[in-house]
């Protein structure tokens, strides 16, 4: 029952950094709801960005691969965020693409009822400046420690970013809410990079692993 409380409280705190335009309020403008499954493409890179989406339930990720087909994770979103919004705010096509990973319902609103909508509520605006804002900051962040060559420097630094959205700053106060695989991923490391050095992590005390959980 604690673990459920923890698990539960830190899925809170994580999505104090979760940009929600009420659902009602998107409907009422015009969006639709869409559902996809699992690995069900919602936009591809190179497409038009026509549509704002807003995911109602499941999880999508912002991904790419390279020539050699391997997959980069740039980030794993879910209920109550948006994806590829920032992209509706210039004339360039999706540099990424956003897959279901998940059972997924997804609202979406064309881009030009989207605009009308932040003309129409400068608060919701401000509200959607601020949240392009911290994408913009953890992609800073990311672009820091990726550049190292030391894998714990990776891995610390997506933790520390993880965490900053808490207020409890106390040793393993917080439980990371991604896979080994997700968590390799998002830092360019091959998954069994991320699985050793995460247990040199714990050596170091730097993490604390409970049920396969990590506790940061």
């Amino acid at each position: 029952m604690i673990f459920l409380l923890r698990r539960k409280e830190e899925e809170n705190n994580i999505k104090k950094a979760i940009m929600v335009i009420d659902e009602n309020i998107l409907l009422s403008a015009g969006a639709e709801i869409k559902d996809y499954k699992p690995t069900e493409t919602i936009f591809c890179e190179g497409d038009t960005p026509n549509y704002y989406y807003q995911i109602i339930t499941g999880e999508v990720k912002l991904n790419n691969y390279n020539e050699e087909g391997k997959e980069f994770i740039q980030n794993i979103l879910s209920e109550g965020q948006s994806c590829g919004e920032s992209i509706l705010f210039i004339e360039r096509p999706y540099p990424m693409n956003a897959e279901a990973m998940t059972e997924c319902n997804v609202l979406r609103l064309h881009k030009t009822a989207f605009f009308k909508l932040l003309n129409q509520n400068p608060r919701l605006c401000l509200e959607v400046s601020s949240f392009l804002s911290q994408r913009l900051y953890y992609k800073f962040v990311m672009m820091l420690n990726i550049s190292s060559q030391n894998p714990t420097i990776r891995l610390k630094g997506l933790m520390d970013y993880l965490k900053s959205f808490q207020e409890d700053e106390s040793p393993y106060s917080f439980m990371i809410p991604l896979t080994r695989q997700q968590m390799a991923s998002l830092t360019g490391l091959c998954v069994e990079t991320a699985i050793r050095t995460i247990k040199h992590m714990e050596k170091d005390k730097i993490v604390r692993i409970e049920n396969r959980k990590i506790l940061y």
